[in-house]
């Protein structure tokens, strides 16, 4: 009973301290000035790859236009020609003939990964060395390129963003903002500050040479997620990831129940896959392994549950409050029962992420079985 009660107070104490040193350490980022590129506006081209209407589209597209840099280009992937949003995307660009704009329509299909394989000719018809992709749901801050330009240095391979999720309009999608910004988003920026970087697809600026002595554009298809094949890519080189010091916000809109559950789903068993040595401690992620541990120390001690119950919430929530707060992430009357929701489903996240392959991406049927076997 002793070694039981020294043992899970110390799992308790290990989880508190990671959640507050996690927080300290992305609240520090944040306060941090990003250093100037040492070569101002070099040429850019900026890849977007598209595909059927979602929420906020236009104002995410149109951002690209007003990007606050010298020399840019921007090329619009679309893989079907019937595709619904290539009339909107053809009449940004005709709105905006003082930025150099144009629409690549095909598909290559050199992976298993839809988008790898929509953005494949934007990657050969690229004019400039340095080459952004960014999703069609990511909001570009007119300093968007020199941000993520900032972060470059001597040994970096690639520099990307983890999305923060932004202008919720529902509950649902609310709940996607709790697992966007204060869990995944917190825990990169983390990763990132210790070393640790690893890739998100949202948003990746490439040197064209770095990714050519890779392998090329083709060798993103080696893993079923491209930020997965770009991790691995870059640290084969003896090279980082490294993540820009404020992630840029992908609005939401509204949401439902099984979007959400979808897509982290679908995240969950792509790193299972990929990275599985990792994927194995998120078990522990969350305020429930450490709030189950103390409620047993607690009884096994005879002490009160309450006692060690509400004191491990409110600092668990109220350091992740503070860090929603200060970064400027949604943050509402109902955030904290919300990121008791997550904290909640993030075991059954995890265990749905072993017994299963498959998962759905923009309606299409997929499986990491098939990553596995290639």
């Amino acid at each position: 009973m002793k070694y039981f009660l020294v043992f899970g107070g110390a799992f308790c104490c290990v989880a508190m301290i990671a959640q507050c040193v996690s927080i300290l350490a992305t609240l520090l980022r944040f306060n941090g000035r990003d250093v100037s590129f040492p070569h101002p506006d070099p040429g850019v081209s900026v890849l977007r790859p598209v595909c059927g209407m979602e929420n906020f589209i236009e104002e995410t597209l149109r951002s690209t236009f007003q990007l606050d840099h010298v020399s840019y280009e921007i090329i619009f992937c679309v893989a079907d020609p019937n595709d619904r949003v290539i009339p909107l995307v053809q009449r940004l660009i005709a709105e905006h003939p003082d930025v150099e704009a144009g629409l690549l329509i095909g598909n290559s299909a050199v992976s298993a990964n839809p988008k790898l394989n929509n953005l494949v000719k934007g990657w050969r018809a690229a004019r400039h060395d340095w080459i952004m992709m960014a999703d069609s749901n990511v909001l570009m801050p007119p300093d968007h390129l020199q941000r993520m330009l900032s972060a470059w240095r001597h040994d970096t391979g690639l520099v990307c963003s983890p999305p923060v999720g932004g202008a919720p309009q529902n509950f649902w999608a609310e709940l996607e903002c709790a697992f966007l910004n204060t869990y995944q988003a917190r825990w990169q920026c983390f990763a990132d500050s210790i070393g640790l970087g690893f890739a998100q697809g949202k948003a990746m600026l490439w040197r064209r040479e770095l990714l050519d002595l890779a392998g090329g554009i083709e060798v993103l298809g080696s893993e079923f997620a491209e930020d997965a094949a770009a991790t691995k890519a870059v640290r084969a080189l003896g090279l980082q990831v490294r993540l820009v010091s404020r992630p840029f916000m992908q609005p939401l809109g509204d949401r439902s129940w099984a979007e959400v559950w979808r897509r982290q789903l679908r995240w969950a068993r792509l790193r299972r896959t990929t990275f599985k040595l990792f994927f194995i401690p998120e078990l522990f992620a969350g305020v429930i392994p450490p709030l189950a541990v103390g409620a047993a120390v607690s009884v096994a001690g005879g002490w009160s549950i309450m006692a060690a119950v509400v004191p491990l919430l409110a600092v668990w929530y109220a350091a992740e409050a503070l860090l929603a707060y200060r970064a400027g992430w949604h943050l509402s009357r109902r955030s904290i029962a919300i990121w008791m929701l997550r904290d909640a489903l993030l075991p059954a996240l995890w265990i749905s992420a072993w017994i299963g392959n498959e998962f759905e991406w923009r309606g299409n049927p997929m499986s990491v079985a098939v990553a596995t076997t290639q």
